[in-house]
């Protein structure tokens, strides 16, 4: 049994689904399943049910989920020694990213931070930004890249930037267009959100803006996949526009632009010399995209 055997073991557990945690940790799921797969054979026991919805944990599995976080805890305790760790060269980093409005900095960030760090270990979550930000002040996150709505005063503050909204449509939907259009084309529209009590802070944001030029629209719940909503209908979505977007949406300019800023948030203590070097990345590559970067500090 290897280290990176409890890893995967606890990506799974937590995720729930084979998918998200090879999506976590940027790895192939067929791999993944055949890692759990061996360490099941090798342990003797079976440590999930796998059912249509996802996975759920057996007792055994429970009982091991248990050692393997001490077991991880104590690894990575043990491993932070060394030069390439005091130079920010090796380790683990646990990033999070929230769901929906997305920085489009974030993959240049990660190219080159990773660039020339052959042991580093990099984990990646999405979700609702809300969540996440629990998750970084529990220490479950070293760092996570959100809209600024998300900061909150005991957490560090890094302005990455600010991303224009956009208009998401269906590609057929009578509004998708090249063409800039106006806020006030939205009058009488219905808005897709997710909905998710945690990312009011980016509901909010939206319904400001809407506000701001008294756009009569209704902000609607379409559950945890807005976007799929958009692609498959007559639904339409205010937030920054996607690196990659899907085959069937179109996003289109909005007049006046208006922003959302964007910042990478981490706990305000002493930070590990990883977790330092990424701050420093990302401030490179505020810089490079144009934001003069800020480091607030919790008050």
């Amino acid at each position: 049994m290897e280290l990176r055997h409890l890893r995967y073991f606890v990506a799974v557990a937590e995720e729930r689904s084979f998918t998200r945690a090879a999506e976590r940790l940027w790895i192939a799921q067929p791999g993944l399943s055949t890692q759990i797969r061996q360490l099941e054979t090798e342990l003797g026991v079976r440590l999930f049910d796998r059912h249509s919805r996802g996975v759920e944990m057996t007792d055994a599995g429970k009982l091991l989920l248990e050692r393997a976080r001490a077991v991880l805890a104590a690894a990575d305790k043990a491993g932070a020694t060394g030069e390439d760790l005091r130079a920010g060269l090796s380790g683990t980093l646990r990033l999070g990213v929230s769901s929906g409005p997305g920085w489009s900095g974030t993959s240049m960030l990660l190219r080159h931070f990773v660039d020339g760090r052959q042991q580093l270990e990099v984990t990646m979550m999405q979700g609702p930004g809300g969540a996440l930000g629990r998750d970084l002040r529990d220490g479950r996150l070293d760092a996570l890249i959100a809209p600024a709505a998300f900061a909150a005063p005991e957490l560090r503050t890094l302005a990455l930037g600010q991303e224009r909204w956009v208009l998401l449509t269906g590609r057929t939907h009578k509004l998708a267009d090249e063409a800039p259009m106006p806020w006030h084309a939205l009058d009488g529209q219905r808005i897709e959100v997710s909905g998710h009590r945690d990312d009011r802070p980016y509901e909010r944001a939206v319904a400001a803006a809407l506000d701001e030029f008294d756009v009569d629209a209704e902000l609607v719940s379409s559950g945890p996949a807005p976007e799929q909503a958009v692609a498959c209908g007559d639904a339409l979505m205010v937030t920054t526009a996607p690196p990659g977007l899907g085959a069937g949406v179109h996003a289109r300019p909005l007049k006046p632009p208006r922003t959302i800023d964007f910042a990478l948030l981490s706990r305000d203590e002493t930070a590990s010399p990883i977790l330092e070097a990424f701050i420093a990345a990302a401030g490179e590559i505020a810089a490079h995209t144009g934001q003069r970067p800020v480091l607030r500090a919790a008050a």
